[in-house]
């Protein structure tokens, strides 16, 4: 995995944290789900990104 893609996802995991904890403090589940989706998002980037870093091995 390219450096890049881990700050990539890195980013995208801890705006999604951001996100939730916006929704919890304002009472906005919306946003509250859409933070946990998009933590979910970059936990499948890391995996897919793993899987084809092991096949590159």
């Amino acid at each position: 995995m390219s450096g890049t893609d881990k700050a990539k996802n890195k980013v995208e995991d801890l705006g999604g944290k951001a996100k939730e904890a916006v929704g919890k403090a304002t009472g906005d589940r919306d946003t509250e789900n859409e933070g946990r989706g998009d933590q979910a998002k970059s936990s499948i980037k890391d995996a897919g990104e793993k899987v084809k870093d092991a096949f590159k091995k």
